[in-house]
């Protein structure tokens, strides 16, 4: 069945008792009763003003006689036309553009602010204007005032309630039904709301779909089997919100307040199987509308989509041996990697070109000479000690950035970029394993690492050519971010006083070496007219081209471990929180989660900790983390995802707690005092760059 009704299409009742055969369409009229449909029909003219209208309404508080009131919402929202004629700024005028919806948002806000505290009669009118309105045939395509009453009537604050979501079905079955340049009107008049009325219609879709999905009541609204739409037109009509969102700078609200959590409970790798074989046909999945899915779910759909592969090749491999009669090795489950500390990047590397048929089965690492069972401690203890090694500035693979303090690509030329394959390859692992690594890389690597979000099949084909702006390059070289935006706005002349061409300089192993922009770039000089030109192509060569070749490599790693179609629903920044997990902290939720050992969570000594701990300002919140796990960040599940363990160690008091950071483990001397404990542990976290990892 079609997700969305198109226009024009007869709607199913409103009311049980509303038979289909009771309503007759402008179709089945005999032609000498089909009057022409007028296209844009003359609305009355109304002028009430907004102070009115509240002066009615505080007369109507005090005197207890509503009339006035009543005859006002009574007319209002018994029709479209009427709706233009009350809220309408000028009631013939066209207001035929996206920058302006010719709606009177004032006294829109005045009528529906005091709605809900009129008597239930009102109310209740008004939602019968509302059925009126939408059970009126419509032929042919929308007009502007059609579309400005969908406008106001989606602001109605009367569907927060459940005994009101019939209503509110149909009127969004119908925005949903709108063609594609009306919601392009639609998302341009959206995202000129106040941010607080924004966000409670936001809030009042993300509601309306969990109600339906999960209500408090088995009888509360009609069967699902009668009502399969919608969830679909609800979620279209959400993707107007956060397209309105994105059009925004800044945005109006922060783009996970659009994640809805209860998606969390469903089965959403069914939704994703959906979405893999119909796409985005009207065959409906969550998938083709990821902004609602949170990277909760969408890191579980990647890590059960490559779960999924792995079964398969272990199934393969398993069948091709027992089909030979050989031995069956319980190891070929695993990607094992053996490893000496002394070579651990060659061996890291040799270790996973060799084994890349089995990057997505369960990491299991050894380090060679050392006794242990791989329980998670050492295969953290292998990413730590592998980042710490590639992102050190010696090493010369990154670059850190003091003043944006991220890391970015070299662009030294080599022979062999495997090195960054591999760096890719760890970061694929991470997400894949559920650790969070302590890098740095700005937003716009990863969305890089999305141009594609699918690996192309021919090797040969570009990657990571995203496009690049003066935003990105600020982002990691703001101070050349600073000096082209001078240029762009200089007022003199930019020939003589810059005196620049379509050259680069750069120094590559102290060499300096000279690229041109364009072809016979070096002799072209930069002026008022191309310096737009000149900046756009400084900026890609810098982030695109002189890197390609390391950035390639990298992409290919990454990719060949998440090989998911899942990617497409991700965001840049929800692949950053895969890689590196969030930069939310709730302390509170990790004292909730903490597990203990040789102390209980009652013990004097635990409770000065959290006292302390929940006390720090945000920075040594971050430092204890960081000196806990290795990472200032959570992992996407949030807290209760790290493990966190306080072990009690018995040493004399003066000596600083120590961390296990492969096992997000504190051990803590049995401190006597609140006092004691705060400056030993501070001394600790804030002196621990550098050691602490056992």
């Amino acid at each position: 069945m079609s997700a969305f009704c198109p226009a024009g299409r007869e709607l199913p009742p409103i009311c049980r008792n509303v038979r289909q055969k009771q309503r007759l369409s402008i179709d089945t009229l005999p032609p000498e009763v089909k009057a022409p449909f007028p296209s844009d029909p003359v609305i009355p003219l109304r002028t009430k003003t907004t102070k009115e209208f509240q002066d009615d309404v505080e007369r109507a508080v005090q005197s207890g006689d509503w009339r006035e009131v009543r005859e006002f919402y009574l007319t209002t929202f018994d029709s479209f036309i009427e709706i233009n004629a009350a809220f309408k700024r000028e009631a013939n005028g066209l207001f035929n553009t996206i920058e302006d919806s010719g709606v009177n948002a004032k006294f829109v806000n005045a009528v529906y602010d005091a709605l809900l505290s009129t008597p239930q009669d009102i109310q209740k009118s008004v939602l019968k204007g509302i059925i009126n309105s939408l059970l009126r045939e419509w032929k042919g395509p929308r007009t502007k005032d059609d579309l400005r009453a969908y406008f106001i009537l989606v602001q109605n604050p009367q569907y927060s309630s459940t005994s009101t979501y019939v209503i509110y079905a149909h009127l969004l079955r119908q925005i949903a039904a709108l063609s594609e340049a009306d919601h392009h009107f639609l998302v341009h008049w959206l995202k000129k709301l106040s941010a607080r009325r924004f966000r409670q219609l936001v809030e009042r879709l993300l509601q309306f779909i969990s109600t339906r999905l999960f209500p408090a009541e088995p009888d509360e609204l009609p069967p699902l089997t009668k009502c399969s739409w919608w969830i679909p037109s609800a979620t279209k009509v959400l993707s107007l919100f956060n397209a309105a969102n994105s059009v925004s700078s800044p945005p109006i609200m922060p783009f996970t307040d659009f994640y809805n959590i209860t998606l969390e409970h469903i089965d959403f790798m069914e939704e994703y199987r959906t979405w893999q074989n119909y796409g985005n046909s009207n065959r409906f999945s969550f998938c083709q509308f990821p902004f609602i899915l949170s990277t909760v779910v969408k890191k579980a759909i990647i890590q059960k989509d490559s779960e999924q592969q792995m079964i398969s090749q272990a199934r393969q491999s398993l069948v091709s041996k027992v089909s030979r009669r050989q031995r069956v090795d319980m190891n070929l489950l695993f990607l094992n990697i053996k490893v000496r500390r002394a070579q651990l990047l060659s061996d890291s590397l040799d270790e996973l070109t060799r084994k890349r048929c089995d990057l997505k089965k369960k990491l299991r690492v050894t380090f060679v000479g050392e006794a242990g069972l791989d329980m998670g401690g050492l295969t953290k203890e292998w990413f730590l000690l592998l980042v710490r090694q590639i992102f050190h500035t010696d090493y010369g693979m990154f670059t850190y950035m003091k003043d944006s303090h991220c890391h970015w690509f070299s662009s030294w030329k080599c022979d062999n970029y495997s090195e960054f394959q591999l760096v890719g390859t760890l970061m694929g692992l991470a997400v894949y394993n559920s650790i969070a690594l302590d890098i740095h890389f700005p937003l716009y690597c990863y969305r890089k690492l999305l141009t594609p979000p699918t690996a192309p099949c021919d090797q040969n084909a570009l990657v990571g050519m995203a496009t690049a702006t003066l935003d990105d390059l600020q982002q990691i070289m703001p101070e050349l971010a600073h000096g082209f935006g001078e240029l762009l706005s200089y007022e003199g002349n930019v020939e003589e006083d810059f005196y620049l061409t379509f050259q680069v300089f750069q120094e590559e192993m102290g060499v300096v070496r000279s690229y041109n922009l364009k072809p016979g770039g070096d002799k072209i000089p930069v002026t008022k007219q191309n310096r737009k030109e000149y900046v756009q192509l400084y900026i890609d060569f810098l982030l695109n081209k002189s890197i390609y070749k390391q950035f390639a490599a990298f992409y290919h790693g990454f990719h060949s471990v998440c090989a998911s179609d899942a990617l497409m629903l991700l965001r840049p920044e929800e692949v950053e929180m895969l890689v590196c997990g969030s930069p939310e902290l709730d302390m509170s939720a990790l004292q909730k989660a903490a597990q203990y050992e040789g102390y209980s969570k009652t013990d004097s000594t635990v409770r000065c900790f959290w006292d302390v701990v929940l006390a720090f300002p945000l920075e040594l919140q971050k430092k204890l983390l960081h000196f806990a796990t290795g990472s200032d960040r959570v992992p996407v599940g949030g807290m209760a995802d790290l493990n966190f363990k306080i072990s009690k160690i018995e040493v004399p008091t003066d000596w600083l707690p120590i961390s296990h950071t492969c096992f997000n483990q504190i051990c803590l001397p049995p401190y006597r005092t609140r006092k004691e404990l705060k400056h030993k542990l501070t001394i600790a976290i804030s002196n621990a760059e550098g050691f602490g990892l056992e």
